[in-house]
Parts: structure tokens; C-alpha cells; sequence
């Protein structure tokens, strides 16, 4: 069974950036495709980037221009680059994983999504 860790998360001002890493044991994760989740208290978790089995990636409209996921098969990782910070970007952050190999390239609903990280915290001060 796969298991997934982030990392990476903390306190920064706005404009900053962090980087956000997804480590996985217990399974492969370069057959399957990978997603960036995000929740805000008070709200329902939503998508922030997917990356496909394949390396095709995908952004909400929000993030565009600012995030990057990107994947390194041989370390077994999924990451996430955050620049120009804001603080709307405040939520706790998750990695997610198909539970499946290929299949859908880049899934847009958490159901989808059948391994999830803890998460970790991002937190963006004015």
C-alpha cells in the first residue's frame, strides 16, 4: 500500500515562496497520476495542480503562472513550487495519488484520488 508524506510547508510573507514535497513508500508512484489538493478552514478542499502518469500538468486558474508541480519518478517524489505567494494561498496542503496505474491523465475531483497524504500547513502573512 502506497504511503504518501509532505513536507516543505511553513510561515512566509507574501510574495515568497516555498517549495512542497510528496514522498511515497510502500509502492511506485511514476505509473500513476498525482494531484496538489488544498484546504482553507471553513471551505472544501480543492484542486491546486495535477501531473499525469505521463508529465502532462494542469493548475487551477488561481495558481496559474505562480505553481508548478513537477515529478521525479527516480526519487519516488511529487513536488510542488510556490512563488509569488499570497495570502489567500493560507491552506493545508496535500498530495494525492490515483489508486490506480495510468488511466486518467490529470483527474480534477479528490474522489478521484485514493491515497492522501496528512498534509502540510502553508501559511502566507500580509
Amino acid at each position: 500500500q502506497v504511503q504518501l508524506v509532505e513536507s516543505g510547508g511553513g510561515l512566509v510573507q507574501a510574495g515568497g515562496s516555498l517549495r512542497l514535497s510528496c514522498a511515497a513508500s510502500g509502492g511506485t508512484l511514476s505509473t500513476r497520476s498525482m494531484g496538489w489538493f488544498r484546504q482553507a478552514p471553513g471551505t472544501e478542499r480543492e484542486l491546486v495542480a495535477t501531473i499525469s502518469w505521463s508529465g502532462i500538468t494542469s493548475s487551477a486558474d488561481s495558481v496559474k503562472g505562480r505553481f508548478t508541480i513537477s515529478r521525479d519518478n527516480a526519487k519516488n517524489t511529487v513536488s510542488l513550487q510556490m512563488n509569488s505567494l499570497k495570502p489567500e494561498d493560507t491552506a493545508v496542503y496535500y498530495c494525492a495519488a490515483r489508486s490506480i496505474s495510468y488511466g486518467d491523465l490529470n483527474p480534477i475531483k479528490s474522489s478521484q484520488y485514493g491515497v492522501w497524504g496528512q498534509g502540510t500547513q502553508v501559511t502566507v502573512s500580509s
